[in-house]
């Protein structure tokens, strides 16, 4: 499985960011899809993560960010409004097949103040 992420950028405080993913080599549709972040210094930490019928979200990005997914395409997008710096990191694309986990090599966001 390849997952290939976009719209990682720089960005003023207060603006908007979409990242994608886009996974392929399955024949199956991912039981989840989502993303992850680690910011320097810190450890991975869960962002968003759709379901099949929900989602799960960080307290720290509930109300900001959205996570979707199109099952069509097997890509699951982040939608990123009313960015903050503390919400820079490289943010990684995560799936899950099952017990099968993988992950994208990660695309950096960075908001200035």
């Amino acid at each position: 499985v390849q997952l290939v992420e976009s719209g990682g950028d720089l960005v003023q405080a207060g603006g908007s960011l979409r990242l994608s993913c886009a996974a392929s080599g399955s024949k199956f549709r991912p039981d989840d899809m989502g993303w992850y972040r680690q910011a320097p210094g810190k450890q991975r930490e869960l962002v968003a993560i759709s379901h099949v019928g929900d989602s799960t979200y960080a307290d720290s990005v509930k109300g900001r960010f959205t996570v979707s997914r199109d099952d069509a395409k097997d890509i699951v997008y982040l939608q990123m409004n009313n960015l903050k710096t503390e919400d820079t990191a490289v943010y990684y694309c995560y799936v899950r097949f099952d017990f099968r986990k993988y992950w994208g090599e990660g695309t950096q966001v960075t908001v200035s103040s």
